[in-house]
């Protein structure tokens, strides 16, 4: 019965200590912009972990967080649009951390299990 116990306590310790490892590796993510209308221009973008311009329409590796992504933007004929893109939860991996007994821990501390869309187009407003 002492076998038993010992052996079943050193398969959960095992699980424990080897669930802990995150699911996700990279922290960043591509995420695609371009504006309404097909102008060029430029953006600002930040999140609490990271910020970058990019020159529109573009692709920018952004650090994945579990805030919204601000871009101020302007057009080439100086149209300013500025906004936010909300981040979601990558269920799936989220999903596969939580089976490996780490409940998610590491990913949420990290926010590597967020993700924005890999492309948004930005709104702005016609040309007059």
């Amino acid at each position: 019965m002492a076998k038993q116990i010992l052996s079943m306590l050193s398969i959960l310790i095992a699980l424990i200590l080897g669930g802990c490892a995150t699911i996700v590796n990279d922290p960043m993510v591509p995420v695609t912009l371009s504006f309404s209308d097909g102008s060029d221009g430029e953006c600002f973008l930040r999140n609490k972990r990271w910020s970058g311009n990019l020159d529109m329409p573009g692709t920018i590796m952004v650090r994945r967080s579990d805030d919204r992504l601000v871009y101020d933007c302007t057009t080439s004929d100086k149209r300013v649009s500025k906004g936010s893109v909300a981040s979601g939860i990558d269920a799936a991996k989220l999903g596969a951390s939580v089976l490996f007994i780490d409940l998610g821990i590491t990913d949420a501390i990290t926010d590597k299990h967020r993700n924005y869309p890999s492309s948004y187009v930005v709104p702005v407003r016609k040309a007059q």
